[in-house]
């Protein structure tokens, strides 16, 4: 399988991939890319993405995550293979209500993808946790979870493929003791990242017009328009 130059990218190329990627583009362009090439990712640019996921706000500046950036296979298999039956469980209504209902398109495309992913977790170079200090006892979400973004969108910069999900945490408490956490640096989200199958693009999104309001909510006309669930 020919690599394209990013795949390629040494050192130096590492420092300078993504620098000149305009924000709003970025923003724009970031969708989920769930297919992934099995090919290695250098660590050099896992902890580049990392890095930008640093400068998230939180609350007092307090800084609460903590990264693990698996590259292991054993502990790849091991994730994916608890996992995989999870959501295979998860879409199995889902998409059999996409297929009675007749859902958009681009909504059965995610679920398939999100499958896709599912099955093939264990292919994913690198499983990056996000995981966080609690603070009085209390997980500090509203910091991890900025956090992920700025990750996502870094790892849009420099062309890798990711996307969000914490399904993990159904089996959390198993999963952080396998990754060296300890109960008061729970994970709060794993990204599988990588070389995308695919290109990143605009994925489908309604008018803000539609979503944005002016001093107070207007409920006339919303309902019909409520998001699928």
């Amino acid at each position: 399988m020919q690599r394209s130059d990013e795949q390629r990218a040494g050192p130096v190329e590492v420092a300078s991939l993504g620098e000149d990627m305009p924000l709003l583009e970025g923003l724009r362009t970031a969708r989920a890319i769930r297919r992934l090439r099995p090919d290695p990712v250098p660590r050099a640019l896992i902890r580049k993405v990392c890095e930008a996921g640093t400068f998230a706000p939180s609350g007092g500046n307090r800084q609460p995550w903590v990264f693990v950036a698996v590259d292991d296979p054993e502990t790849r298999r091991w994730v994916a293979d608890r996992y995989r039956p999870i959501f295979q469980r998860y879409i199995r209504e889902p998409l059999a209500r996409a297929d009675r209902e007749g859902f958009p398109a681009h909504l059965r495309r995610n679920m398939t993808a999100s499958l896709h992913l599912a099955e093939h977790l264990h292919e994913a170079p690198v499983l990056l946790f996000i995981a966080g200090w609690k603070r009085r006892d209390e997980e500090q979400l509203q910091a991890l979870y900025p956090c992920a973004q700025n990750v996502l969108l870094a790892c849009r910069a420099v062309g890798l493929g990711a996307s969000f999900t914490t399904l993990h945490r159904i089996f959390g408490e198993e999963c952080d003791r396998r990754l060296g956490l300890p109960p008061e640096i729970p994970s709060a989200v794993m990204i599988p990242i990588g070389w995308p199958v695919g290109r990143h693009g605009v994925p489908p999104r309604e008018p803000v017009d539609g979503k944005l309001f002016w001093n107070a909510f207007d409920a006339s006309g919303v309902e019909e328009k409520r998001p699928i669930r």
